[in-house]
């Protein structure tokens, strides 16, 4: 695995995920994705900073016939009971996929997990709603959601599905997954074209970032990279408080793995909002600097092997993040 780094020119950002398009289909158990033999992704560009995601897709139908799939946009997950940040949950803001250029309809799925066991069947049998699986009532306020019922809260004490937080609250234990899911034809021999845009969620916010061994690995920190940071840092907090704003975007990439032969032909593109942030990330390929912020590397037949996470860093207080929508109704 190649790492990637920029010192100077680098940044850093806040946790992250959003998504690659994957073949799925809805069971009982939830959201699962399959391979396809028929459908090539031809061509993926994806963008990044920590202001806007946008990805271009192609793919063509190589089968004989033409063929309709189920296709998934996993939004990050989060825990039902605690909220990362004002704006980590939901639709992220500016948020539209279209196909040949049209807006898209598509229809949200709510899953829950608890250490990787589905139990969304658990609570929906329950009699909780989308909202109280999605959203624990102080999860955020303006959402009015319905508190449990006592009847459900004894239930759900009794399945061991609430329970004290690691902040020392009483409330849901499990995670949530929100999918976006779509139908979509695939003519025999026909590119089609995918596009999505969206500003990226943030976990821990722009603010006060400290850089430890932990985060210097996740995000392939190198000697140089790690040496321009405590010298911008320096300046904030002094030897023993430095920081930097920060933010951090992840993106699952390997939902890509479900076309065939992989993505084809994949352009990443790593932007700053300004020359003089910083930016570390583990990813394959050598980069190349395109202009004075964005860095580029372009890969074929691309399987990848890990999700993309970029760490930005010496942003612009309160730049980026994200005023995302819920996902389901507050009901």
């Amino acid at each position: 695995m190649t790492t990637f780094n920029f010192a100077l020119a680098a940044l850093l950002l806040p946790g992250l995920a959003l998504a690659n398009d994957g073949i799925g289909g809805v069971s009982a158990g939830g959201i699962v994705f399959r391979k396809t033999g028929a459908i090539a992704m031809k061509k993926e560009v994806l963008t990044v900073s920590h202001a806007l995601i946008s990805v271009d897709y192609e793919f063509v139908n190589e089968s004989p016939a033409d063929v309709e799939e189920t296709i998934i946009f996993p939004l990050p997950a989060y825990p039902a009971s605690e909220q990362p940040s004002d704006t980590y949950f939901g639709r992220p803001g500016g948020f539209s996929i279209k196909v040949d250029g049209r807006n898209v309809s598509y229809s949200t799925v709510v899953q829950a997990s608890l250490d990787g066991v589905d139990v969304t069947a658990q609570l929906r049998k329950l009699g909780l709603t989308d909202a109280q699986i999605a959203f624990h009532p102080s999860f955020a306020p303006a959402a009015n959601v319905a508190p449990f019922t006592a009847q459900q809260r004894q239930q759900l004490t009794r399945l061991k599905l609430i329970g004290e937080g690691a902040i020392g609250s009483v409330g849901p234990m499990w995670d949530i997954q929100v999918n976006y899911v779509w139908k979509q034809k695939f003519p025999t021999n026909k590119v089609v074209r995918v596009h999505h845009e969206y500003r990226p969620f943030v976990s821990a916010g722009p603010g006060e970032s400290g850089m430890d061994d932990d985060t210097a690995r996740q995000y392939c920190a190198d000697a140089a990279f790690l040496k321009s940071w405590r010298k911008l840092a320096a300046h904030n907090g002094g030897p023993e408080a430095a920081y930097l704003n920060a933010a951090k975007v992840s993106y699952i990439l390997k939902t890509g793995n479900t076309w065939k032969n992989g993505i084809e032909d994949f352009t990443l593109n790593v932007v700053k909002s300004d020359p003089s942030e910083l930016v570390s990330l583990c990813f394959p390929g050598t980069f190349k600097k395109t202009d004075p912020k964005t860095y580029q590397v372009r890969l074929r037949n691309f399987k990848p092997e890990r999700d993309l996470e970029v760490y930005f860093g010496n942003i612009e207080a309160g730049a980026g993040g994200n005023d995302g929508d819920m996902p389901v109704p507050s009901r």
